[in-house]
């Protein structure tokens, strides 16, 4: 097991069990973990201890905001998941694929693309000379399957194995946080001038903030295409570069993930547990 799946394993205990407020060893058990053990690696990973990222999943603030006249909605903000946030600041210049390159499949071009770990497990990926064009968590046992969504997706390139050049971006995505100075990325994507207009408004939530595919579409000027706008935010191909993640259903539900649902969970609550510590 390794530290991403006893995190998640976690928080899937915290989400259950969190009116129980359960002590710390008690919480430990659930990772298979000494107390002092538990306690370094999920400070570690989220940034707070683990009493505090309690605090982020209590129902206390959400009942409180309720009775006030709150939409769901806006409780769910009230709960932790939003907000001023340290987590990184990503610059990622987005490149649209011309028509051209959009029918070519990759034609002429070298990949490279690897394996690599993040907090929030391993993830594939893949690195065009146009910028990063694929970036997807896998799951234990699924790499061959997510190798081969690679290729089917680039059939026409060649791509080159290298997980040493996919830990260094891996890094530069996951680690390098509240550095403004570093060097932008550059990611590229294939889609509809459509699809590009979400993902581009995507990129527009801060981290730390979440939004719904309703508001999200009355920030594009279209606020009756929330579910073409959905369809759009599931079509995207970056993982976290395109933080899919920070969009929730109207009713205040998570909702659905393309790489998990407890993984979109865990992606928000790193982000409120940053933000509930620079509170």
């Amino acid at each position: 097991m390794n530290d991403y799946e006893r995190i998640a394993r976690v928080i899937r205990y915290l989400d259950s069990h969190h009116t129980e407020q359960p002590d710390l060893a008690t919480i430990a058990g659930q990772a298979g973990l000494s107390p002092s053990h538990f306690h370094r690696l999920f400070s570690s990973w989220a940034g707070v201890s683990p009493k505090d990222f309690l605090q982020c999943l209590t129902l206390a603030h959400v009942k409180e905001s309720l009775q006030n006249g709150k939409s769901i909605l806006d409780s769910a903000l009230d709960a932790g998941l939003s907000g001023s946030s340290r987590a990184h600041d990503l610059c990622v210049n987005l490149e649209a694929a011309s028509p051209g390159e959009m029918k070519s499949g990759g034609k002429g071009w070298t990949i490279v693309a690897g394996f690599a770990e993040t907090p929030f497990g391993a993830c594939l990926i893949a690195e065009s000379p146009r910028g990063i064009c694929h970036l997807a968590f896998v799951d234990a046992g699924e790499r061959d399957a997510a190798w081969a969504e690679l290729e089917q997706n680039w059939p026409n390139a060649e791509l080159r194995r290298d997980d040493s050049a996919a830990a260094k971006i891996a890094a530069r995505i996951f680690t390098q946080r509240g550095r403004h100075s570093r060097r932008a990325l550059r990611a590229f994507v294939r889609g509809t001038p459509f699809q590009l207009r979400v993902w581009r408004a995507l990129m527009q939530v801060p981290p730390g903030r979440i939004t719904s595919y309703g508001r999200l579409a009355a920030r594009m000027g279209m606020p009756n295409a929330a579910r073409a706008v959905g369809s759009a935010v599931g079509a995207n191909s970056l993982a976290y570069l395109i933080p899919c993640h920070r969009v929730i259903r109207e009713t205040g539900a998570v909702g659905e993930y393309r790489w998990g649902d407890m993984r979109k969970r865990a992606l928000l609550m790193w982000e409120g547990a940053a933000r509930h510590a620079a509170a």
